[in-house]
């Protein structure tokens, strides 16, 4: 049964009932189109559950409409055309009821035509472009119409991770982290959103040519072959800035730290060729060459315990070494230093490294579409395909990272990309803007200039000279290099530092840790019949410790050094026989024990 009362809503909370619902917002979007009431509100009629909801908090998601009556939209050529000359202003549009701004509870008592052409007389509201659809970041993606929807989210992200120039005050910031790409480009294919927003003031990437065609098997999947010869000249080039800091801390008792090369007699010194690259006040030089394990910041700090501050017969204060050294893995050359003060009136010294990176195998780059991938390979210029003007692409992108990803938007920018670089323009890549004509635009611009108008290629084999039996699809696309580079993951290690609780190698890059050999690892060496190396690798490469075990009550005994003989804590016996453990299976022996349960364990000759 319909509800005869339809109860009104604000911003989420009862605040009565309405008995003509329809009438109420009818008058309501009235009074506010003619400026009686604010733009900010919103109101929604939801007649299969009796709700009517008016909005006026923030936060809403809202977005512009040309409204439209009995068929004919509110907003005339002679009024765009007066915007366009300054006479009025879109102030004016709003105030007039020319246009209004809906949020997503108004939007479903909307019927909202896409362009001129699907006006009809039930239509509500008509797009005011067509790629406001789509959000601000998508939009700065040449072709996104042509893209399947989760390559959205995936682009939104690579540009975000990409390098570029990314402040113009680069050399006087200390971030944590930061990447500068050498000779950042400006898109060759071009969206309205990315000129208004005025993004090529902070571009983030490099026009690349690239040919869709496999090679000899080193571009599978998402793997990408570049050009050896591009590399060199500066492709996809890169600095990486790394800042350490470091402050002169007070102590309660009146004790301080203090910037200096560390005494031989200092807790935990390095040894003097750690420290020879500091000036005397115990800082770095800038422009000097660093290596793993060098000292930037020299610094000594008191003690951590008190009692121990006495020195050789109460003359000297005890102090220990806490320099900042550099990671392991990393070097470069010491940039820049800054010496300031923190709130607190303590000293505090920054040291920035910069560090070139010059891409390779493992580096890893992305279009604007979310076709990303990492260098497999980087091949000499002679190698590589070429057409018969001798040139020679900068990336060769495997053809099956097409079809299963829908992007084809990838497609017509490598198409208006290389028609951009025949005319030396740039061109528009708009969503929405143009559909097929704007295809057949673009092929036309190569077909003049002497090009095929599908952008195939008769491409050559750089190893054997010969021609490639079938066309070649070859464009110019911007490419974003991400800061995922394999020279901050690469990860190695023989021998190690063990955590003092399981006596298992240490985990993580940082503390210089060892690669996890986890459940399903250790299924696959089963599954393999391997049952030696399985045990090398989860035993005597980690944890491996022998320990004497009781032969009548099972439990774990040690040797007494006095005495000369084994002892069991529990029963006293002397009779116990070495065994070889995992140690963190000692260590769940003991748990056991914390919980008031005595594990034993049964010895079989």
């Amino acid at each position: 049964m319909k509800n005869s009362k339809t109860y009104l809503y604000l911003n989420g909370k009862a605040i009565g009932y309405i008995e003509n619902p329809s009438k109420f917002v009818e008058e309501v979007r009235k009074a506010r189109r003619s400026g009686k009431l604010s733009g900010e509100i919103n109101i929604s009629y939801l007649e299969k559950i009796g709700e009517l909801r008016v909005n006026t908090d923030r936060g809403r998601i809202r977005k512009p409409y040309i409204i439209v009556e009995n068929g004919v939209p509110k907003l005339t050529p002679e009024l765009i055309s007066k915007v366009k000359n300054g006479e009025i202003n879109f102030s004016y549009l709003l105030r007039n009821g020319m246009v209004e701004y809906l949020d997503a509870e108004e939007e479903e008592n909307a019927l909202i035509a896409f362009d001129i052409s699907g006006v009809t007389n039930e239509t509500t509201h008509l797009e005011m472009d067509l790629s406001s659809i789509f959000g601000f970041t998508i939009n700065t993606s040449p072709f996104p119409e042509h893209n399947a929807l989760a390559r959205h989210a995936m682009s939104a992200n690579f540009i975000k991770q990409s390098e570029g120039l990314f402040a113009s005050n680069f050399n006087q910031r200390f971030d944590s982290r930061a990447y500068l790409l050498y000779y950042p480009q400006v898109p060759i294919v071009t969206t309205s959103s990315y000129e208004l927003a005025n993004i090529k003031r902070h571009p983030s990437g490099q026009n690349f040519v690239v040919a869709i065609s496999t090679y000899y098997g080193y571009n599978m999947a998402d793997a990408i072959v570049i050009n050896k010869a591009a590399v060199d000249r500066g492709l996809g080039r890169s600095t990486f800035y790394k800042s350490y800091s470091d402050e002169e801390r007070r102590y309660p008792g009146g004790q301080k730290d203090k910037f200096k090369i560390p005494p031989a007699t200092a807790d935990g010194y390095m040894g003097e060729h750690a420290y020879s690259k500091l000036s005397e006040d115990g800082i770095i030089e800038p422009e000097s060459n660093v290596e793993e394990g060098d000292v930037l910041i020299g610094k000594v700090a008191p003690p951590r315990f008190l009692e121990e501050n006495i020195g050789a017969g109460g003359l000297e204060e005890r102090v220990r070494d806490d320099s900042v050294v550099l990671k392991a893995g990393e070097g470069g050359v010491v940039d820049g230093i800054v010496i300031t003060e923190t709130t607190g009136a303590t000293k505090i010294v920054k040291v920035r490294v910069r560090s070139q990176r010059i891409p390779e195998r493992g580096d890893k780059f992305a279009s604007r579409h979310g076709q990303k991938g990492v260098i497999a390979m980087i091949v000499n210029q002679e190698d590589m395909p070429f057409n018969e003007d001798g040139i020679v692409p900068d990336l060769l992108l495997n053809p099956h990272s097409i079809p299963t990803r829908l992007t084809f938007g990838h497609l017509l920018e490598m198409l208006s990309g290389k028609a951009g670089a025949i005319t030396g323009r740039k061109t528009d890549g708009t969503a929405f803007a143009g559909g097929v004509e704007k295809i057949e635009q673009i092929s036309n611009m190569l077909a003049d200039n002497g090009f095929d108008k599908h952008g195939e290629e008769t491409l050559y084999d750089g190893m054997t000279g010969r021609p490639f039996k079938a066309k070649i699809f070859t464009g110019v696309v911007y490419y974003n290099r991400l800061y995922h580079m394999v020279s901050n993951k690469i990860q190695v290690r023989s021998r190690g530092k063990v955590q003092i609780l399981t006596h298992q190698p240490t985990e993580g890059k940082a503390r210089q840790g060892a690669l996890r050999f986890g459940e399903m690892e250790r299924d696959a060496l089963i599954g393999h019949g391997a049952s030696l190396l399985l045990k090398e690798r989860m035993l005597d490469q980690s944890d491996k410790t022998s320990v004497l075990i009781c032969k009548s009550c099972g439990s774990i005994g040690y040797y007494d050094y006095i005495k000369r003989t084994n002892i069991c804590p529990l029963c006293g016996n002397s009779s116990l026989t070495d065994v070889e453990i995992s140690y963190a299976f000692k260590v769940l022996l003991d748990e056991i024990k914390s919980l008031h349960i005595m594990p034993s364990i049964k010895l079989t000759e």
